[in-house]
């Protein structure tokens, strides 16, 4: 019973081990959640834009920059609650200009007020997220209160627009942000029209005074924590302790059957023989070269799962090492987790790791040639397929 007991101490303490030692496999798109104080960002910016007044008739034209454009200042804070939805509040203060009449542009006023946005990454949302990502393509829609100087108004604004992002570091980041808004054709003072810009009298247009605007400036990340981490694949951590788990029990099972060998051996021992000369051992170099011993890994991984495997590499090391001889090694990939090209390295660094302990074992580095096979099926279970064999050439 006690040996029962210590050998499954022994079970738990290696897959515990093993695990601890190899990378956590991760889903590819999911993220786990941050607390609310994580992704805050701060924008600070200058801004460029053109009014368009409902009074106005259409002969002045729509980019008539000199007559319409001006300046104003944006400073907004927000937080994404995930990789693809956030919330900004931003306050705009502007100097504008009021347009009237044919081809007349008034002296400019004044106006400051807020909104509050609700923006979509779609790079992050379409392309799954990426820390690292340089540019993001984010759209959003909002609502806003604005008071003008000149009227003494206090007006809702309708806004849409895309922001475009450019990551320089983890903690700033360049922004680009293309907006429209709408408000009341009684915000800048002057009665409803009896035109709009386009000369017509459609209802959607004619009781609307229009902004068409840029904001360029930087971004700050002011959040102790920022970005997401990836949530862990724990179906493939299941199927990776199981394998651990059942190539331990392999291992110890055959330990057992040669402990209860040795001692049916040791039972049905032979008096000793005088003058018996012993027997000599010879290993014959064709059992050798036509040898193959295999290594085993885990999913994803290029560290050797079991180092019992090294056993069966050790002969071949000694005869390679006393004979000057060549050994190939190859590495495998089973082709069901994977793409090509991550298996293709994959194999590379498993044959690499078990030609690095026939270095430690005394084959010369030169007399060892690696390659990579990649992904393959060949072996059931499938898992099997996760290993490396060595031959001598």
């Amino acid at each position: 019973m006690k040996k029962f007991f210590l050998a499954i101490a022994i079970v738990a303490l290696a897959a515990t081990n093993v695990m601890a030692q190899d990378a956590i496999p991760v889903k590819k798109y999911s993220v786990a959640t941050n607390s609310f104080w994580a992704n805050w960002f701060v924008q600070v910016g200058a801004n460029a834009h053109m009014m368009y007044s409902d009074q106005e008739q259409h002969d002045l034209g729509f980019f008539r920059f000199k007559e319409r454009a001006n300046i104003g200042a944006a400073l907004a804070i927000g937080k994404w609650f995930t990789p693809g939805i956030g919330l900004r509040t931003k306050f705009r203060a502007y100097r504008t200009r009021q347009v009237n009449g044919k081809g007349i542009s008034n002296p400019g006023f004044t106006y400051v007020g807020g909104e509050e946005d609700v923006m979509f990454n779609l790079s992050n949302l379409f392309c799954g997220y990426n820390e690292t990502r340089v540019w993001n393509f984010i759209p959003y829609a909002g609502v806003g209160l604005y008071y003008a100087t000149k009227s003494k108004n206090l007006e809702n604004t309708f806004n849409v627009g895309i922001m475009n992002t450019w990551r320089l570091g983890k903690r700033v980041g360049i922004f680009f942000d293309v907006y429209a808004m709408w408000m009341d054709g009684n915000f800048d003072g002057s009665s409803k029209a009896q035109h709009n810009w386009a000369g017509e009298r459609k209802l959607w247009l004619r009781h609307w005074d229009k902004q068409l605007g840029v904001d360029l400036g930087l971004t700050f990340n002011i959040s102790k924590t920022t970005g997401w981490a990836k949530v862990p694949d724990v179906d493939a951590l299941m199927a990776m302790n199981k394998e651990q788990v059942d190539a331990l029990n392999a291992s110890l099972r055959e330990q057992q059957d040669e402990n209860a060998r040795l001692r049916n051996m040791l039972a049905n021992q032979q008096p000793a023989q005088t003058n018996v000369q012993p027997e000599t051992k010879v290993i014959k170099e064709k059992e050798l070269v036509g040898a193959a011993a295999s290594v085993f890994f885990n999913i994803n991984s290029s560290k050797i799962a079991s180092r019992k495997d090294l056993v069966n590499v050790k002969e071949l090391a000694e005869y390679a090492k006393n004979n000057n001889a060549k050994i190939v090694v190859t590495g495998y990939a089973d082709s069901k987790t994977g793409s090509s090209a991550t298996n293709s390295k994959l194999s590379q660094a498993r044959a690499e790791a078990v030609a690095a302990e026939l270095v430690k074992m005394g084959v010369n580095k030169d007399n060892i040639e690696c390659v990579a096979a990649g992904g393959v099926d060949n072996l059931t279970p499938f898992s099997y397929n996760r290993r490396a064999t060595v031959v001598l050439k």
